[in-house]
């Protein structure tokens, strides 16, 4: 595979990102790369979807982030979806997305450009707010979409259909749609399982439920999930996108969640396995060390 281009995306107001930004983009102009580099945070993540142009285009070739998962999600809504493979580069944090330790920036990078790692493609959610019979808010996440309470509200109530069929109502401080690449965020903190990251479902997590027996629940990624607000839920509710962006919920607000026909592809090393990030970033033990304790 031939590469031309590439786009440094860093994050936000952080200076030793953009210091390795400039110094990566030299690296990559003296072997007759082109570069497009891009300082990247919430509120750019969402530029693309209003029509603003960004600095690194649609069709660059692949794109390298330097930052943390949070930059590397905005900049998967933002070019990612285009189909451009993205290597996610850690710059201090946990980073189950952002896997590569910055020592060993160059030496990946030179992997990628000779062909050597692989490419794992990951689904997207694409959610849809109707209000009143129109479609008021479309979006794209790669972790998860939440509806939770902006104040000190009651619990919330939510109607939830899969398929047009009724699942259950929530109630709760509210409730995680998540896609299995977004399993190990506000997912798990809320006590959602892991996932491997390409299976084909999704994860309804429920945020400090009512009931005990509201569990969360996993459904295949073929699924409509349909999201009303219960008639007894009191305060502003917020419908969350990638824990960047914020959408005010009325009542009566129909929330349609879906996959989405677009992908995000993340480049991933030979020796990264999932397993080998999940001892890693989590902190476990190797077979023989649970034995042995």
């Amino acid at each position: 595979m031939s590469f031309s281009s590439v786009g440094i995306i860093y994050k936000h107001h952080y200076e030793p990102a953009r210091r390795e930004a400039g110094k990566l983009g030299d690296w990559f102009r003296k072997r007759g790369i082109a570069v497009y580099s891009e300082e990247m945070n919430a509120d750019d993540a969402v530029k693309d979807d209003l029509g603003t142009s960004s600095i690194v285009p649609r069709d660059v070739d692949w794109v390298v982030v330097l930052g943390g998962d949070g930059t590397l999600l905005g900049a998967a809504r933002r070019v990612g979806r285009y189909g451009a493979p993205i290597l996610g580069v850690n710059l201090g944090g946990l980073g189950f997305l952002t896997c590569i330790p910055l020592n060993q920036v160059y030496s990946v990078v030179q992997t990628m450009i000779d062909g050597g790692l692989h490419v794992e493609s990951r689904v997207m959610l694409e959610t849809r707010v109707i209000r009143e019979g129109s479609e008021v808010i479309r979006f794209q996440v790669l972790n998860d979409v939440v509806i939770n309470k902006s104040t000190l509200a009651r619990i919330i109530d939510l109607d939830v259909t899969i398929d047009n069929e009724i699942l259950t109502t929530f109630r709760a401080d509210g409730l995680i749609i998540s896609t299995p690449t977004g399993s190990t965020a506000y997912n798990l903190s809320a006590g959602g399982p892991i996932l491997y990251p390409t299976v084909e479902s999704f994860i309804l997590t429920p945020i400090c439920p009512f009931t005990l027996t509201n569990r969360p629940i996993i459904v295949p990624d073929t699924a409509l999930i349909g999201i009303r607000m219960g008639r007894e839920s009191e305060g502003t509710v917020v419908l969350t996108f990638d824990g960047q962006v914020g959408f005010d919920l009325h009542h009566d607000d129909l929330v349609e969640i879906h996959k989405s026909r677009e992908k995000i592809n993340l480049f991933r090393p030979p020796d990264q396995s999932y397993f080998k990030i999940l001892r890693t970033k989590l902190m476990w033990g190797g077979a023989t060390q649970l034995i042995d304790d």
